[in-house]
């Protein structure tokens, strides 16, 4: 078990990181305002607290961020770490990615002592699930990510009042909980694209691993979901709507109308469910055995099938 020290973030490459006291991080990018984040395999980087300490009795004059780290912590030699180990921080996990770091042009601090401990002693890693760090967070090793879920539920009349209960959004709760999955987050919205666009997005950049919506992907003017999952999507996932179709299909011929989608997103796996209790309560129960196998995949946790 070690300690986050400090948290340091630079707006712009080639400047001096600051200490912040806390920050969000983003999955699949880094740190949010922090210049080096990105889509890419070095989204943050970690120092370790005694190596600065060593560094310092040296005569160096440093403060958190002079050799470029995301985060410093106590606890941990990151070097000694293998290439692939899992940090965790509250809701937020890492993967290392890269130890050590060739240094081009040589920064300030080794203009000042002729050495720095960066190119050796840091570490890079990704962010496989987002959230807000602060100073004096705990940071631990980590394998799995637990299983989380959002659900969202499409509709103008329970939005605006007309209907009280959200017996959809209900039914979802309840089979996602009973599948040991943590609701994280729970809403209903009206039919209006851009609100749901916007909220997919979020959820995939905290790294909601499953992220499922009720309603609104029928004929009706206003069904817009699947056009909103299409918009956000980077990859799809088509053969979870074809089974859900062909499923209710033995029960129900009208199946045929339904227009739900499925896709992903940086490592969230969004799923279109029916707007009916009773649809919702087939459809999902249905497709469920085989999702967690999906979402593990996306998460690195199990290869491919």
């Amino acid at each position: 078990m070690g300690k986050i020290n400090a948290i340091c973030i630079s707006e712009k490459r080639g400047t001096a990181k600051k200490s912040v006291e806390s920050a969000k991080f983003i999955t699949e990018f880094g740190i949010f305002g922090d210049a080096h984040a990105g889509d890419w395999h070095r989204q943050v980087s970690f120092l370790g607290q005694s190596e600065i300490d060593a560094f310092k009795a040296r005569g160096a004059q440093v403060n958190p961020g002079s050799f470029g780290e995301n985060i410093i912590a106590e606890g941990f030699i990151f070097k000694n770490l293998p290439f692939g180990t899992r940090l965790r921080c509250g809701n937020v996990f890492f993967e290392i990615t890269q130890i050590g770091k060739e240094c081009h042009n040589h920064c300030a601090i080794y203009q000042q002592i002729g050495d720095c401990i960066m190119p050796r002693e840091g570490v890079f890693a990704r962010v496989l699930h987002g959230g807000t760090i602060k100073i004096g967070d705990n940071l631990e090793l980590a394998e799995k990510i637990p299983l989380d879920a959002a659900i969202i539920t499409m509709s103008d009349r329970s939005f605006y009042g007309i209907r009280d209960e959200d017996v959809s959004g209900d039914k979802c709760e309840e089979i996602l909980s009973k599948s040991g999955y943590k609701i994280v987050f729970r809403t209903v919205l009206p039919d209006i694209k851009k609100f749901l666009t916007e909220k997919l997005i979020e959820l995939a950049d905290e790294g909601v691993g499953l992220i499922v919506t009720t309603g609104g992907t029928g004929f009706a003017i206003r069904d817009i979901t699947p056009e909103a999952t299409l918009e956000v999507c980077t990859r799809l996932a088509p053969g979870i709507p074809e089974a859900m179709r062909n499923f209710s299909m033995q029960i129900t011929g009208r199946a045929m109308l339904s227009r739900a989608v499925a896709g992903i997103r940086k490592r969230s796996l969004i799923v279109n469910l029916p707007g009916s209790p009773k649809a919702v309560d087939e459809c999902l129960n249905f497709i469920l055995p085989q999702l967690q196998h999906g979402i593990e995949i996306l998460r690195g946790e199990t290869g491919n099938c």
